[in-house]
């Protein structure tokens, strides 16, 4: 429904003069509970509304009462409002609203309007609230809630929400908001587009891609991958059509994906009508299932003139590693015309791991200033954006406009080379000459792999072949010394505690993950140092011997009294019964806690059987 917006008219105006001479008259008899906010102090209690019955309590809280409402029926500041709803399922909803501002009260009531078939418009009956600020003196104010007519709301869970959701969500949120003074390190999400182009393609994208959650081949996450490459396309193809219609262009942008890992985006790209391709030094099992029209490449990605892309419109940096500080030099001198998106994760610099220069901002905070920074001595009017997607990494940069002109080519090629020459010098690797031949740098052709200029010999890509480093792949007798240690470490803290009876089983304690590692040798921290997570990842792999929740790790109990945590656990697959040991039967001091028939894992050699579980994907066992 397209609202439209309008000003109040006089019989619209003695409708809510009406209704707002019985709200005062039915507020005022209504002796409100509210919930108690110290200033500085934090949230205390929960809000109540009130009706004209009395009270309708939505949570037991500590409360007090307050005196009759005051008049309200007064001078207002009037706004008449249409509000979007974006929700994350479904289509978007939209409802006017003749919000009334009574300043000197502290007060705003919310009334919606609705409009008929025949788009005439009227007040809803329902759904009236008003939210009043209370400031009883320096140090403490209320915020109170009334709901008008409660029996008569209507909730559709979106644009109108339900009552409990008013005062158990809003309410808090808006206590939070209007207390704290911590503000964002980061730009709003979706700053660079229009919110309402996003939804309905995000939504349209998601409906057209969904199956490939069920196809997805590879050993990742696919709901995770799948929507968030969905929204990343998402906000590529909102971003390219805007720019083609502030450029009154008609054909579509042409892209490169540097790195491009699963080829997800690639495929969704071409498929929207993008002409472009994907790189990446290692194939994936999901390449062979998108078809000829999806153009993926098996190469290893080195800066160098062998590696620019002159008649290409963007070149794309999603999750690109070490390939990351570089999107934005190739960009700038694959030619004046080529723009760049970047969305960066693990931190890189030209030639090695980034390392931090600066303690007041958090590690994410100063490696996106570094990009921009490359971005903007690359020649670039580097923009920030907030991605709508599941992950911690969201900040993404775009360049899309140069801060030169085109006749500055060689100054600017110039600055480049020296600033990715000083970088270098900073890491300590000897790298062989960056700079280009600035007077012809846009005219290499891509395709041109005879020439070739390398800009760094410091730079490595990633292995073609991808190194295991889980943990799984270290040694045996190193994994075992390392859970023995550990474990022993978690029963000593309640071994006095035990009491040394028959029938009591020594739980041990817990430490934290960090409190862990300081039981460890220095040479045993640093292989683990190479691994992916760590001590934390060898320590979740052993999870038939420890639990490791928010970082503090404990010995498992798979006693049926024991913890929720473990009663959640899933049974083990029928072949996979006894077909390891029990670590808990050879090295606890008391022995399994469990007889030998309940336990799924083998007691003693005897006890040990072949799997006879089916090849495939394994799912991780239970104990």
């Amino acid at each position: 429904m397209n609202v439209p917006r309008f000003a109040p008219t006089g019989r619209m105006r003695a409708v809510l003069s009406e209704v707002i001479k019985e709200m005062t008259a039915l507020w005022s008899r209504s002796n409100q509970r509210v919930g108690k906010m110290e200033r500085g102090a934090g949230y205390k209690g929960s809000v109540s509304m009130g009706d004209q019955e009395g009270n309708l309590e939505i949570e037991e809280c500590e409360t007090h009462n307050v005196g009759e409402s005051e008049d309200l029926n007064k001078e207002f500041v009037e706004v008449t409002g249409q509000r979007a709803v974006y929700p994350r399922r479904g289509r978007i909803h939209q409802t006017l609203t003749y919000d009334m501002l009574d300043i000197d009260s502290q007060r705003v009531t919310f009334i919606p309007i609705q409009e008929n078939a025949e788009g005439r418009i009227s007040q809803k009956k329902g759904n009236i609230y008003q939210i009043q600020l209370h400031e009883n003196d320096c140090a403490e104010w209320i915020l109170e809630l009334h709901a008008f007519r409660p029996e008569e709301w209507f909730s559709d869970g979106v644009a109108y929400p339900k009552l409990p959701w008013l005062s158990r969500q809003l309410m808090p949120k808006l206590v939070r908001w209007a207390t704290e003074s911590r503000t964002s390190e980061f730009v709003d999400t979706l700053s660079l587009l229009p919110v309402e182009k996003y939804s309905h393609m995000y939504q349209q994208l998601k409906n057209k891609y969904k199956e490939m959650v069920q196809v997805w081949p590879e050993v990742t996450n696919p709901e995770k991958f799948v929507y968030e490459d969905v929204a990343i396309a998402t906000y590529l193809l909102v971003l390219w059509g805007e720019e083609r219609t502030e450029k009154g262009l008609t054909a579509k942008q042409s892209f490169v994906d540097l790195g491009c890992g699963n080829g997800l985006l690639v495929h969704i790209l071409s498929n929207e009508g993008h002409p472009g391709k994907g790189i990446d030094v290692r194939k994936r099992k999901i390449w062979d299932m998108y078809g000829p029209d999806t153009l993926l490449e098996e190469t290893a990605i080195m800066p160098s003139d062998r590696f620019l892309f002159p008649s290409t419109d963007w070149l794309i940096g999603n999750h690109s590693d070490e390939l990351t500080p570089w999107v934005p030099v190739i960009a700038a001198r694959s030619s004046f015309t080529c723009r760049y998106f970047v969305l960066p994760c693990c931190f890189f610099d030209f030639n090695a791991k980034y390392q931090r220069r600066q303690c007041k901002k958090s590690q994410y905070r100063e490696y996106i200033d570094f990009i921009r920074e490359v971005s903007t001595t690359s020649g670039f009017n580097t923009e920030e954006d907030c991605l709508r997607i599941p992950s911690t990494k969201r900040v993404c940069l775009v360049g899309k406009f140069r801060n030169y002109k085109s006749p500055d080519e060689p100054q600017v090629e110039d600055r480049r080379a020296q600033y990715i020459q000083g970088r270098m010098t900073c890491s300590g690797s000897n790298w062989s000459k960056v700079k280009g031949e600035a007077e012809g740098i846009h005219d290499n052709q891509e395709t041109n792999a005879t020439q070739g200029n390398d800009w760094g010999s410091g730079f490595q890509p990633r292995e073609r072949i991808e190194v295991v480093r889980n943990c799984a792949a270290l040694p045996r007798d190193f994994i075992d010394g390392v859970v023995l240690q550990v474990a022993n470490a978690l029963l000593d803290l309640t071994k006095e505690k035990d009491g040394g009876g028959l029938h009591s089983w020594n739980q041990g304690g817990s430490l934290s993950v960090r409190e862990v590692a300081d039981l460890l040798e220095q040479d045993t921290l640093q292989v683990l140092k190479k691994e992916c997570g760590g001590l934390q990842t060898l320590l979740k792999n052993n999870h038939q011997v420890f639990r490791v929740i928010g970082g503090v790790v404990s010995i498992r109990d798979w006693r049926p009294q024991g913890s929720r945590a473990d009663a959640k656990r899933q049974p083990l697959a029928p072949g996979a019964m006894k077909t390891r040991s029990c670590w808990f039967h050879a090295h606890h001091p008391k022995g399994c806690p469990l007889p030998i028939e309940d336990c799924a894992f083998a007691h003693g050699p005897d006890d040990l059987r072949l799997s006879t579980r089916p090849l495939g994907k394994k799912k991780n066992a239970s104990h």
